[in-house]
This record gives structure tokens, C-alpha cells and sequence, in this order.
């Protein structure tokens, strides 16, 4: 397992990736993180190439952080494919989007999202948003030990 690794972020859009990366490091909270840039990205980082391999996945992270609409594949294709594999299931998954559509809400807590944040469109409501869900995940929260 790959436990160094505290944060996952799959966003498509540069803009907001580089906003949430920048309210995590004014925190001290991106020391350990990655940047996925789209669905595709994202699965082959959790399962591989072939997605066929036993060994795989060797992530473990705090915290996945994870925007839903995005190409290729879509965010709430991770979110199923990601909370149905039982090496996996326990990561969670905070899916930061634009989206307030009650459908993709509801959808997205049916495929066991840990919560669902609708992204500020104001700067400093956006930042302040990221450095509290940073303090929440990585510092708050006490997840299951592996």
C-alpha cells in the first residue's frame, strides 16, 4: 500500500485544480498529494491498465477529492467503480463539484460518496472551503485502520 499519499484530486479544470492546491498548500495540507486530470487518469492510477491485476490497487489515501463532470470518464463513473471494489470501498470520497442538481446529490451518496460539496464560485468562499475540508480529512476525521 502506497501510504505515504494523503490526498487524491481528479479535476479536469486546470483553474479550479490550481485554486484547491493553493488553498491546500496556504494550509500546509498538499504535502502529499496527487492530481489526476480526468476520469480515465483516475482509474488506471487506482486499478492499472488492464484493471484484471489482484495486486492493484496500492493506494491508500486520507482523502479523494473528486469533481463529477469531467471527460472521458465521468466522476460518478469513478465513484461507483472505486466504492465497488472491496480494495478500495474505504477511501473516501468527497466529490467537489459545480453540479447542485438534486439528482447527482442523491446519486452520487447512492454510490457511497462520504459527502458532497457544491464548489463557491466567490475566491474566498471556494478557498476557505478546500482549507476546511483539508483540516476536516486530514486532521479530524479517524479513519479505519487497514
Amino acid at each position: 500500500m502506497n501510504t505515504g499519499l494523503e490526498i487524491i484530486l481528479i479535476e479536469d479544470n486546470v483553474d479550479d485544480a490550481a485554486l484547491v492546491i493553493r488553498a491546500l498548500k496556504k494550509n500546509n495540507l498538499a504535502n502529499k498529494m496527487i492530481h489526476l486530470k480526468d476520469g480515465a487518469e483516475a482509474l488506471e492510477f487506482f486499478f492499472g491498465k488492464d484493471d484484471k491485476n489482484p495486486e492493484l490497487p496500492n493506494v491508500a489515501a486520507k482523502v479523494v477529492l473528486l469533481d463529477l463532470k469531467m471527460p472521458k470518464i465521468n466522476g460518478m463513473e469513478v465513484l461507483e467503480r472505486v466504492k465497488s471494489d472491496p480494495r478500495t470501498k474505504q477511501i473516501p470520497i468527497v466529490v467537489l463539484t459545480s453540479s447542485a442538481e438534486d439528482p447527482d446529490i442523491k446519486r452520487c451518496y447512492e454510490l457511497g460518496a462520504n459527502s458532497y460539496i457544491v464548489k463557491p464560485v466567490e475566491f474566498d468562499n471556494f478557498s476557505k472551503a478546500v482549507a476546511d475540508l483539508g483540516m476536516y480529512w486530514l486532521i479530524l476525521n479517524n479513519p479505519p485502520t487497514v
